[in-house]
């Protein structure tokens, strides 16, 4: 069997000298390529394909500026890559300063390296910029710093958010052809009402005879389409606003938004397993880094994306107070099924809670993986079902009137 053809990779990367050097390489893979950079004595910033066409992310002016969990992934594995290889502090924020392409990012990184100039820890500098650097990553650097290890908190950091970013693609990647479907249904149902309804109308006024109860309805959409479609958008844009307003600065509401999340039939279980996944993983990472335990589940349950969790993190946090382990209060909390409390017990008393913690966010990725490709596995044939439905009734509507207009012919 033949081997494959080696791939074309351009690559960004820092000399010995400090100096960022740009190029392209033949190699197997990313990390054949960054191995081969490595071994030139060049510090890899990224390895990218080089000509793929249409699979290139797509970029549009004026969007795309927030500061998202991939960015932050690769900025930790180039800073990682450059306080391992022996770059001042300095200097490799000043890199990183550069090799940003979001706005936000690059500001925030402006800021940080004219603060730690000043003698600000990096920790401090990075926590005056809580939109760009979240409270997670700013605890695991100032482990880092404490710990002297700022490096391996680094690296840490990167592997987790990359997992989480890998994991947020994935879902996305199973959910595009139920959206789009579901989008299409939509368009096609505007198109048939603002378009099609109106022909048939004017040639039911030219044959007479009175419109049935459903074709009277399509015709009514069709009159009030102009001003009701807008006016729906802008109740819909409204309202989704003031949800997230009340969703952010309410906690008491939010709590119960995620209370009922977990609860909902069908997609309650995928956001329990993803709550509990994030919990896991951030837990880990914290604690491997040597953040104290309240302080990491102070942290973590934050970081979860369910207030829920931050809710029991609060009761765990009260029994670890008075000596208990963490196992006890997780027991009595719904959240965590039996799994979860056995598998913290034994890496409690093990010793190696970070591993069971490791391993538990593992399994839940791969649950939440499952689970979403079995949900839109039984999504699509549905909606492919209800755009069938919509464009059939309608249709339906449509030559309704035309066995009233026979049957008047007939007589």
């Amino acid at each position: 069997m033949a081997a494959s053809a080696p791939a074309t990779f351009a690559y960004q990367a820092v000399d010995a000298a400090g100096k960022q050097v740009k190029g392209t390489l033949e190699s197997d893979s990313i990390e054949a390529a960054q191995q081969t950079l490595s071994a030139q004595k060049l510090i890899p910033l990224s390895v990218t394909p080089s000509g793929k066409g249409l699979q290139r992310e797509l970029k549009i002016p004026g969007l795309g500026g927030k500061v998202k969990l991939k960015d932050l992934a690769v900025f930790s594995r180039q800073f990682a890559s450059m306080t391992s290889s022996g770059l001042s502090l300095l200097r490799a924020l000043s890199i990183l300063e550069d090799q940003a392409t979001k706005p936000a990012l690059k500001k925030a990184l402006s800021r940080v390296r004219i603060d730690v100039q000043g003698g600000v820890t990096l920790s401090t500098a990075l926590g005056l910029h809580p939109d760009v650097f979240p409270p997670l990553m700013v605890n695991m650097i100032k482990a880092g710093e404490t710990g002297g290890f700022l490096d391996g908190a680094l690296a840490r950091i990167a592997t987790m958010y990359e997992a989480d970013a890998n994991l947020r693609a994935k879902i996305k990647g199973a959910m595009t052809y139920p959206v789009i479907v579901l989008l299409f249904s939509l368009l096609m149902g505007a198109a048939v009402v603002i378009f099609i309804v109106p022909v048939f109308e004017r040639m039911f006024a030219q044959l007479g005879g009175n419109l049935p109860l459903p074709t009277q309805m399509l015709v009514g959409a069709s009159h009030n389409m102009w001003w009701a479609g807008p006016l729906l958008l802008i109740v819909a844009g409204v309202g989704f606003k003031v949800y997230r307003k009340t969703y952010r600065g309410n906690a008491a509401f939010r709590l119960k938004v995620d209370g009922l999340k977990l609860r909902l039939p069908v997609f309650g279980s995928l956001f329990k397993k993803l709550a509990i996944s994030r919990w896991a993983r951030n837990l880990s990472t914290l604690l491997h880094v040597g953040v104290p335990v309240l302080q990491a589940l102070d942290v973590v349950g934050g970081t979860a994306g369910n207030a829920v969790v931050g809710a029991a993190m609060e009761d765990v946090k009260s029994a670890v107070r008075i000596g208990q382990a963490m196992s006890v209060p997780l027991a009595h909390q719904d959240l965590f099924p039996p799994m979860v409390v056995q598998m913290m017990e034994v890496g409690e008393e093990t010793g190696q809670i970070t591993d069971m913690l490791d391993k538990l966010a593992d399994y839940y990725d791969h649950e939440v993986q499952t689970a979403t490709e079995s949900l839109t596995s039984a999504m699509e044939p549905l909606l492919v079902v209800l755009l069938g439905a919509v464009i059939g009734g309608m249709v339906i509507c449509l030559y309704l009137p035309m066995f009233t207009i026979y049957q008047n012919i007939a007589q």
